[in-house]
């Protein structure tokens, strides 16, 4: 009886897929597609000569960062929603390890905003009116002085290369998650493709 009252139970219990951890990691994994594009087409695009054709780079790359500043909202409201959840009844015990994750990750979402925060400050130096989500121009949060646009270029490249570093150091923590995720999205392509 104990046994089928069980069953019953975690069959009406609601999988984890509904829950604010598993949106945080959809979030999460968004965020890192797009942050893929955005670092590949940045380092792209940079080394191109004037054009029209990188010109529309720009404008993707920027709409693209724009979308992640939207995600990191969404994602920094669902974390707080995690936490509350999961410490609501118990501190978090500090030992070195969670001392170690909360300060990385604390640098990470430091340059999750910064990267972006510079970005906009180098195309408003460079041009007013310079950047928009997928043609929609947003207002400009810098005003435009050329004098200002190679310390914008500069802390922009050097802040995005060592948030790169972090994200490196992140992986690297999270190593046996990243080859645990790996494994099962090189099953999924050969299931779908593949084999089809």
């Amino acid at each position: 009886m104990k046994e089928v009252k069980s069953v019953e139970q975690s069959q009406t219990k609601k999988p984890r897929f509904n829950s604010a951890f598993q949106r945080l990691m959809s979030v999460h994994w968004w965020m890192a597609g797009l942050y893929l594009i955005l670092f590949m087409g940045g380092t792209f695009m940079a080394r191109l000569p004037r054009s029209e054709f990188r010109g529309a780079l720009y404008d993707f790359h920027k709409s693209i960062a724009v979308l992640t500043i939207i995600l990191l909202v969404w994602r920094i409201a669902t974390l707080i929603q995690v936490l509350l959840k999961k410490y609501r009844s118990r501190l978090p015990k500090l030992s070195n390890q969670w001392i170690k994750n909360f300060v990385l990750h604390t640098f990470i979402y430091g340059f999750m905003v910064g990267v972006p925060i510079t970005g906009f400050f180098f195309s408003n130096s460079f041009r007013a009116n310079n950047v928009s989500l997928f043609g929609l121009v947003l207002p400009d949060i810098f005003p435009e002085n050329k004098n200002l646009v190679q310390i914008g270029r500069s802390l922009h490249f050097w802040l995005a290369y060592t948030f790169l570093t972090f994200i490196a150091l992140h992986l690297i923590s999270q190593w046996k998650v990243a080859k645990a995720n790996w494994r099962r999205f090189v099953g999924f392509v050969q299931v779908k493709f593949i084999k089809e």
